[in-house]
């Protein structure tokens, strides 16, 4: 008993000994190795970093020309995307919406304006060298080449299915709607007069979308809202439109400015009124309280103001008039923050 004891001591020493051995070798593999990729992680950064540095004023031109063709430096137009999908997220969620969902649109509002704008730019290339205001775009201004526009345009999208990804199916199968109408958009001004409602059926979209993602429905109030920001972009864009009405007349270009001709005021105001009187019957329907509608009122005065802009068709003020519309929408959206905050 005493001898198997021993050998199985002996064992234990020579299997221990083994053990020891091989997680040394294995440790000092491990370590080289690791050593061995450390520089070489080191060399590649470095390599990268001189590149960067060699490069630097050519990607620093590019980031600056990519910037500009996306309008970051424009954000109005983000904006007005985004008022009508806080309104939609606040009245779907009744005041609080999901965090996530919420940054997800507001990311999404960001990228898909400014895939729209690449989209734009590159269908307007040539006619945007005729016109005065958009002779300088990057792209018909040979500042950003074709390829890079439309490579540009793919990351925008494929950023735009990232967001869109987390969302629930019913979101994602509206996505595609979203996406045909940010492609034909661009094109319409070319065979009809009513570009500005497509601008309208695009930018509304996400109201469909934003309920969806919030309740995984899409109830009557929210194509009531629909219906409010499709009216409400034809109203800005119409007064964006009047801008470059002499150009457009010149070399072709179709837009609600021309088709209202001397009209475009008393149609603008009409719509104006249309689009007040269905934010009353939204807020009726939801039965919503005093700050709401104060927001109205208060918003009902920048519309007077508007319509006191663009009286004499004058092109710098019919701007002022399209710029002014980003206050509208923001005062809407705190008529209802307050309302569900302290309603």
């Amino acid at each position: 008993m005493h001898q198997l004891l021993e050998k199985i001591v002996l064992i234990a020493k020579i299997c221990g000994n083994k053990i020891l051995t091989i997680s040394y070798r294995l440790s000092t593999i491990v370590i080289t190795q690791s050593k061995k990729s450390y520089i070489k992680l080191k060399q590649f950064c470095c390599a990268i970093t001189k590149v960067i540095k060699s490069k630097w004023p050519f990607i620093k031109n590019r980031l600056v020309q990519y910037y500009y063709l996306i309008r970051l430096d424009k954000p109005v137009g983000i904006l007005l995307l985004l008022w009508p999908v806080l309104w939609a997220l606040w009245i779907a969620a009744e005041g609080i919406p999901d965090p996530d969902v919420l940054i997800i649109f507001i990311l999404g509002v960001i990228v898909m304006r400014s895939a729209g704008c690449v989209l734009n730019d590159l269908a307007d290339r040539n006619l945007d060298r005729h016109i005065s205001r958009t002779r300088d775009r990057p792209i018909t201004s040979g500042k950003v080449k074709i390829p890079e526009a439309i490579g540009l345009t793919t990351v925008l999208l494929l950023c735009a299915l990232i967001l869109v990804l987390n969302l629930n199916d019913l979101t994602f199968k509206l996505s595609f709607v979203a996406v045909f109408l940010a492609i034909i958009y661009p094109f319409l001004k070319r065979v009809t007069y009513l570009p500005q409602v497509f601008l309208g059926l695009a930018f509304a979209w996400s109201v469909p979308m934003a309920f969806a993602a919030q309740t995984n429905s899409i109830p009557d109030i929210a194509w009531l809202l629909f219906i409010t920001t499709v009216l409400w972009a034809v109203v800005y864009d119409t007064m964006y439109a009047m801008v470059d009405k002499e150009d457009d007349i010149k070399i072709g270009i179709k837009s609600t400015a021309i088709l209202f001709d001397d009209a475009d005021r008393i149609i603008i105001g009409s719509i104006q009124l249309m689009v007040l009187f269905s934010q009353i019957l939204t807020g009726t329907k939801l039965e919503l309280g005093k700050y709401y509608f104060i927001g109205i009122a208060l918003a009902s005065l920048l519309s007077i103001y508007q319509q006191y802009l663009i009286k004499d068709r004058i092109p710098e003020n019919c701007f002022r008039a399209f710029l002014n519309n980003q206050w509208y929408g923001m005062i809407i959206f705190a008529g209802l923050y307050l309302n569900y905050m302290l309603g």
